[in-house]
């Protein structure tokens, strides 16, 4: 179950309107590939120094692929892929690399983790 919380927000495009509350997602706590390579290892008959090693070696081959511009599918996780935000020039000999101001990654997901967050259920935390 996701805990939300209230949060009580002004309009950024109207300063003077009347705040509102909206809820928001709290983490509960993390999970980091250790602990998920302990998981693995006793849902398996691989031992957990086998699934950590995997799993670090996994993470290297995603990052080695993003850099070379490559889209990463994870079968039944998604896909992930290097975007960028950048300033506009108006004529086209004005473009360079140094118009890139920042690279963000694009996290498209699989189909089961897209019925995962449509069936999510909630808890509302209130401050007593």
């Amino acid at each position: 179950m996701v805990k939300i919380i209230p949060i009580r927000k002004s309009n950024p495009q109207d300063r003077t309107a009347e705040k509102k509350y909206y809820v928001q997602a709290v983490a509960t706590g993390t999970v980091n590939l250790e602990r998920l390579a302990y998981l693995t290892s006793h849902q398996s008959t691989v031992r957990e120094a086998d699934c950590y090693a995997v799993m670090l070696s996994l993470v290297h081959n995603i990052i080695d692929a993003l850099e070379d511009g490559k889209i990463v599918k994870l079968d039944k996780l998604g896909a992930l892929q290097v975007a960028v935000r950048s300033e506009g020039v108006v004529d086209e000999k004005d473009l360079s690399n140094s118009l890139v101001k920042k690279a963000h990654l694009n996290f498209r997901p699989d189909s089961r983790l897209r019925d995962m967050l449509n069936n999510l259920k909630y808890q509302l935390l209130l401050k007593e």
